[in-house]
C-alpha cells in the first residue's frame, strides 16, 4: 500500500504520516508539521492543480488541524471544493469544511447557497452530505433558509435521508427552539417510521422535548412499552444487534424516556413494569452492553412509581455487580445501590459485607463511590461510625477538591445526626485541624453558637461543663503552628467568652495565651482582631467581677502595635480596649455583659432619641439634612417631562441681579425644586442644585448679601467624597449575620424487618468485619434522627438569639450619642452643606473668587444695581473704610469667621498688580508688599 499510494493516496501523504508516528518527541513532530505546512501553503494556491491533488491536499491540511496546527490558510480551497460537481470531491470538501469551521465563523455564509442547492440534488449521497454539513455549521440567524427544505426531506424515499434530517431538526432546536417548535408533529410522526434507523433517531430529540415538559408526551407511554418490546423480543433486523444484544442503545434511550415519564405517575409506572422485568431476566450479564443494560433498568426502577417485584430483581442484580471482581461492575453496584436505598433503605442491609469490602478497597474511585452510599444512608444510629471512617479518609487523601467535598460532608451529617454536643464539637475539632482553611466558615460560626447555647434545656450545670471542655480541648491544641485561620478564631472566641467562666484558669493565663496566638500570626489581621477581643473580654469580665486586673507586659505591647496598625479596624479595636479599661466597673458590665452572646440588640433604626436635638439645631439657624441622592447630583426625571417646552431654561446665563431672599428659619426640608437656579452649568441636573441662603459677606469680599455672585453650592463635586452618608442601620445580631437559624427536628429513625433472609457469604468473615458492618447496618437508633444541627435544641430557648458581632473583623460595638462632624475633605472644593464647624474659618477659594467678581461698590447693603455689570470696575481701588464698615455691619454675627482669614485681600493684590503693570514693573512674587515703595 505504501509503494502504491493505498486509498488513492501520494507516497508523499503516506510518508508524511509514518514519519509523524514515528517521532519520539513533540517538538519533533512540530518541525515535520511546520515543514508540511510551509509545503502546502506554496503547492495550495496553484491555479493548475488537478482535482485529485486538489483532494489530497484538503485531506493533509485536516490532518495537520486534527494534530493541534492552524491550517486556516486553506479553509478558502475546502469551501470552494463543496461547489464542485464531482461528488467525491464535494463530500471531501464538505468533510473538511464541517471539521475546520464552527457555525460562527465568517465563511458560513458562502456555504448556506451551496447546502441549499445540494438539497434539492437528486443524487441521495449529496443530500446526505448536506445535512450532515447542516447539523454542524447552520446557526440560529441562518435556520430559516434551510428548515423548510429540511422539513420535506423528513418524507424521502431514502431512509439514509430521512434518519439525516431528523438529525438536522434536532441540532436546529438545539441551537433555536422557537424556530422548530411548530415542528414537533414531525417528530411523532416519525416515531413510527418503517425503517429503526430513523426511529432511533427520533428518540433523541423526543427525549430532550420530554426532559423539558413531561405532561404533552404521557400519551406515548404505551408507544414506547410497545417499541420496547420489540427491540427486547429481537424483531429488530440482525444488523442492528451489538455483541448479541438486539439494538442495545435504542433500548438504553427508550428506558431514559421511560424514566422521565413515569416519575410520579402510577398510572404510566403500571404499564412499564413487565416489559422492564423481561428486560431484566433476558440481558446478557456476560457483556457489558448487558450490564449497561441492567443498570439502566435500575435506574429506571428507582425513578418510576416502586413495584416490590422489580425492587426484588434490582436488588439481586445489583448483588452480581457487588460480587463482581471487576471494579466497573461494583462501581456500578454502588451507584445502583444508592439509588435504590432512597425508595427502601433495607437493601443495603443485605449487601453490608461487599460495601465493606469496597470501603476497604484499594481503588480510590470506588472507595469514594461508596462514601458517597455511606452518606446516604446515615442516621443517628451509624453517624460515629461513617464520620469517622470519612474523617480517616480526608486526612490520606492530597486532593483539595475531594477533600473540601468530604469536609463539607462530614460536617454536615455531624450536623443532622450528632448523639451529642460533645461528640459535635471533637468532630468539628477534627475537621478544622485536618481540612484546614478548605471548610467552610459557616461551620465556624455554628461551632460558636452550639457552645453559646449549651444543651438547651435550662440545664446550667451541663452547658458549663460543655463549655469547660471546649476550653480545656483548645488550650491544648492552641499552640499548634498549623492550625487554619478560621479555627483559630473560632479558638479566641472561645477562650475569651469562657476561658475563666469556671474560675480553673487565671485571666493572666489565658490572656498570654491569647497574645500568644496574635504573636504567632502576625499576618493575619482577622486572627489577631479576634484575639484582642478576647483579650478584652477577660479583662472587662475580671474588672466588672471587682478583682484587681492589671495588663501583662505583653499585652500591652500588642495594644501599643496595633494602635499604629495600618488596618483600621485593627486600631479601632486596640483604641476601644484602651478606653473601655479605664472606665469604671459598673460601665463595663453595662458594656461587657457576662455570657450574653445570646442576647438580641435591639437598635433604633430612626435614631428617635436625636429628635430634640435636631429641632433645636435647626432652631438655632442649623442646616436642614440634604438627601443623598439629591447631593450626590441625581437627576430628577420628572422634573424634565413635566416642564413645559416654551418655559426658559434653567441652565442659560442671567445677567440681571436676584431679588433679596427673605430670611426664614427652615423647621423642615425645603422642597428641591423650590428655589431659583442661579448660574448653573449645563452638565448639572435642576434637581441637585441647591443655593443656600447667605446673610453675611464672603471672605475677602466687600459686599453684602443683595450682590450679584457666582453661585457654585449647586455645582456637582468632580472629585472627593460625599460630606455624609445615609446608610441606614440594621439590628445587629451577632451570630445571625453570619449563620442560619437551626431548628430542632426528630423523626423516629427505626429499622424494619428483613423482606427476606440475608444471603451468607460462602467465605469466613473476619469478627472485626461484622462489628463494623453490625455498626453500619445493624444498628437500631434509640435517638431520634436530628434534622438540623448539634445545637438544634434552640427552641428552649427561643428568647435567646445566638450573636457574636462583637467578633466580626469590622462592626461597632457602641452606638454615638451625638453628631459628630465628619473630617474635612482635602479635595472637597465646594461650600459644605451643613452647620457651621471647626473648619469653616479655613479660607474658600472659591468664596476668594466670589469677591474678585465684585460689581457694586457703593458699600451700600440693603440696596441692588438694575445696570449692567461695570468690568471695568475690577480694576478700581476699593475703599478700605467702606470695606470696614460693611465688614463691622454684617446682618448675621454668626459668620465671624471671615474676620478670621489670614493674608492679605486677594482682591487687593490684583488691583495693586494691574497697576504696577501699568508702570511697567513686572512682579516676580504674590505679595504685594513688597512693592509698597512704588505704591505709596
Amino acid at each position: 500500500m505504501g509503494s502504491q499510494g493505498g486509498f488513492n493516496q501520494s507516497k508523499e501523504f503516506l510518508d508524511l504520516v509514518k514519519s509523524i508516528g514515528e517521532t519520539r518527541s513533540k517538538s519533533e513532530e512540530d518541525r515535520i508539521i511546520l515543514n508540511e505546512i510551509e509545503t502546502l501553503k506554496r503547492r495550495i494556491n496553484d491555479p493548475d492543480i488537478p482535482k485529485r491533488k486538489m483532494k489530497e491536499y484538503i485531506i493533509r491540511l485536516v490532518y495537520i488541524e486534527m494534530l493541534g496546527h492552524d491550517a486556516s490558510f486553506g479553509y478558502i480551497h475546502a469551501v470552494k471544493m463543496t461547489h464542485d460537481d464531482s461528488l467525491l470531491v464535494k463530500r471531501t470538501g464538505y468533510l473538511a469544511v464541517t471539521l475546520f469551521l464552527n457555525e460562527d465563523h465568517d465563511l458560513i455564509i458562502l456555504i448556506v447557497n451551496t447546502i441549499q442547492k445540494d438539497l434539492k440534488s437528486d443524487n441521495f449521497l449529496v443530500v446526505c452530505a448536506a445535512l450532515n454539513a447542516c447539523c454542524k455549521l447552520i446557526n440560529e440567524e441562518t435556520v430559516p433558509a434551510v428548515i423548510q427544505q429540511v422539513v420535506e426531506l423528513l418524507g424521502h424515499q431514502k431512509e439514509a435521508v430521512r434518519k439525516k434530517a431528523v438529525m438536522a431538526l434536532h441540532s436546529f432546536h438545539q441551537r433555536s427552539p422557537a424556530s422548530v417548535n411548530h415542528l414537533v408533529l414531525n417528530f411523532r410522526k416519525k416515531l413510527s417510521d418503517n425503517d429503526p434507523g430513523v426511529m432511533g433517531a427520533t428518540l433523541c430529540p423526543l427525549y430532550d422535548l420530554i426532559a423539558v415538559d413531561v405532561t404533552p408526551y404521557k400519551d406515548l407511554v404505551a408507544s414506547f412499552v410497545n417499541i420496547l418490546k420489540q427491540v427486547a423480543e429481537r424483531r429488530l433486523p440482525k444488523t442492528y444487534d451489538y455483541h448479541s444484544t438486539p439494538a442495545p442503545f435504542i433500548q438504553i434511550k427508550l428506558l431514559k424516556i421511560l424514566a422521565l415519564l413515569g416519575s410520579g405517575d402510577k398510572k404510566s409506572s403500571e404499564q412499564m413494569y413487565t416489559v422492564i422485568g423481561d428486560i431484566l431476566r433476558k440481558s446478557d450479564t456476560a457483556s457489558n452492553i448487558g450490564n449497561a443494560i441492567i443498570f439502566e433498568c435500575i435506574c429506571c426502577i428507582s425513578s418510576i412509581q416502586p413495584s416490590p417485584k422489580l425492587l426484588e430483581s434490582a436488588a439481586d442484580a445489583i448483588a452480581k455487580f457487588l460480587k463482581s471482581d471487576s471494579h466497573n461492575l461494583k462501581y456500578m453496584g454502588i451507584d445502583a445501590l444508592g439509588r435504590l436505598i432512597r425508595i427502601s433503605p433495607e437493601i443495603a442491609e443485605q449487601h453490608q459485607l461487599a460495601v465493606i469490602d469496597c470501603l476497604e478497597d484499594p481503588d480510590d474511585t470506588l472507595k469514594r463511590k461508596t462514601f458517597e452510599l455511606l452518606y446516604k444512608m446515615t442516621k443517628s444510629s451509624n453517624v460515629e461510625v461513617i464520620v469517622d471512617r470519612m474523617i480517616d479518609y480526608m486526612i490520606s487523601i492530597n486532593d483539595s477538591h475531594y477533600k473540601t467535598e468530604t469536609a463539607s460532608r462530614c460536617v454536615e451529617l455531624a450536623e443532622q445526626f450528632a448523639p451529642s454536643n460533645h461528640w459535635f464539637i471533637q468532630t468539628m475539632n477534627k475537621v478544622f485541624q485536618h481540612a484546614g482553611d478548605l471548610v467552610n466558615p459557616k461551620v465556624a460560626h455554628n461551632l460558636m453558637r452550639l457552645i453559646a447555647e449549651g444543651f438547651g434545656e435550662d440545664d446550667d450545670a451541663a452547658d458549663s461543663q460543655l463549655r469547660s471542655s471546649a476550653v480545656e480541648s483548645y488550650l491544648k491544641i492552641v499552640d499548634d503552628p498549623k492550625l487554619p485561620s478560621v479555627f483559630l478564631q473560632v479558638i479566641c472566641w472561645v477562650l475569651g467568652e469562657y476561658g475563666t467562666a469556671d474560675g480553673k484558669y487565671s485571666a493572666s493565663y489565658i490572656s498570654g495565651k491569647l497574645c500568644d496566638v496574635a504573636e504567632a500570626h502576625s499576618g493575619d489581621d482577622a486572627v489577631k482582631a479576634y484575639a484582642v477581643t478576647a483579650l478584652m473580654k477577660v479583662y472587662c469580665f475580671e474588672k466588672a467581677a471587682g478583682r484587681k486586673t492589671s495588663l501583662l507586659p505583653e499585652c500591652q505591647s500588642l495594644l501599643e502595635e496595633l494602635s499604629a496598625s495600618h488596618s483600621t479596624d485593627l486600631q479601632q479595636r486596640a483604641y476601644e480596649f484602651q478606653a473601655i479599661l479605664n472606665l469604671d466597673a459598673n460601665a463595663i458590665e453595662n458594656i461587657m455583659p457576662l455570657d450574653a452572646s445570646c442576647e438580641d440588640i435591639e437598635i433604633d433604626k430612626t435614631l428617635s432619641f436625636l429628635d430634640n436635638y435636631v429641632q433645636t439645631a435647626l432652631e438655632q439657624g442649623a442646616e436642614p439634612y440634604i438627601s443623598e441622592n439629591e447631593r450626590s447630583g441625581t437627576l430628577n426625571i420628572s422634573n424634565i417631562t413635566n416642564r413645559s417646552p416654551y418655559e426658559h431654561p434653567t441652565h442659560s446665563l442671567r445677567f440681571e441681579a436676584y431679588e433679596v431672599p427673605k430670611p426664614v428659619v427652615p423647621t423642615k426640608l425645603p422642597p428641591a425644586d423650590t428655589y431659583p437656579t442661579e448660574l448653573v452649568p449645563v452638565s448639572v441636573p435642576e434637581s441637585s442644585y441647591q443655593p443656600t441662603l447667605s446673610s453675611g459677606p464672603d471672605v475677602g469680599s466687600g459686599s453684602g448679601s443683595n450682590e450679584l455672585r457666582l453661585r457654585l453650592d449647586g455645582v456637582q463635586k468632580k472629585w472627593g467624597k460625599p460630606a455624609y452618608s445615609s446608610s441606614s442601620s440594621s439590628s445587629v445580631s451577632n451570630f445571625d449575620s453570619r449563620t442560619t437559624a437551626v431548628n430542632g427536628a426528630t423523626q423516629s429513625d427505626h429499622v424494619t424487618a428483613k423482606s427476606r433472609e440475608l444471603r451468607q457469604p460462602a467465605v469466613d468473615v473476619s469478627e472485626e468485619k461484622q462489628k463494623l458492618a453490625a455498626s453500619l447496618f445493624g444498628g437500631k437508633t434509640g435517638k431520634p434522627e436530628r434534622k438540623q444541627s448539634g445545637s438544634a435544641v434552640a427552641h428552649s430557648k427561643a428568647s435567646r438569639t445566638t450573636n457574636h458581632g462583637e467578633d466580626k473583623v469590622q462592626q461597632p460595638t457602641t452606638v454615638t450619642t451625638a453628631v459628630q462632624s465628619p473630617p474635612p475633605d482635602l479635595l472637597d472644593l465646594g461650600e459644605p452643606t451643613g452647620a457651621v464647624n471647626s473648619y469653616s474659618s479655613v479660607a474658600d477659594p472659591f468664596k476668594q473668587l466670589e469677591g474678585l467678581l465684585d460689581l457694586s461698590q457703593d458699600g451700600n447693603a440693603g440696596t441692588t444695581s438694575s445696570s449692567g455689570p461695570d468690568l471695568m470696575a475690577l480694576y478700581s481701588e476699593p475703599s478700605g473704610q467702606n470695606q470696614k464698615d460693611n465688614m463691622n455691619s454684617a446682618p448675621n454675627p454668626s459668620n465671624h469667621a471671615a474676620s478670621l482669614s489670614k493674608g492679605p485681600n486677594l482682591k487687593d493684590a490684583l488691583d495693586k498688580d494691574a497697576l504696577v503693570r501699568q508702570m511697567g514693573v513686572n512682579p516676580t512674587s504674590q505679595n504685594p508688599n513688597l512693592f509698597s515703595d512704588l505704591l505709596g
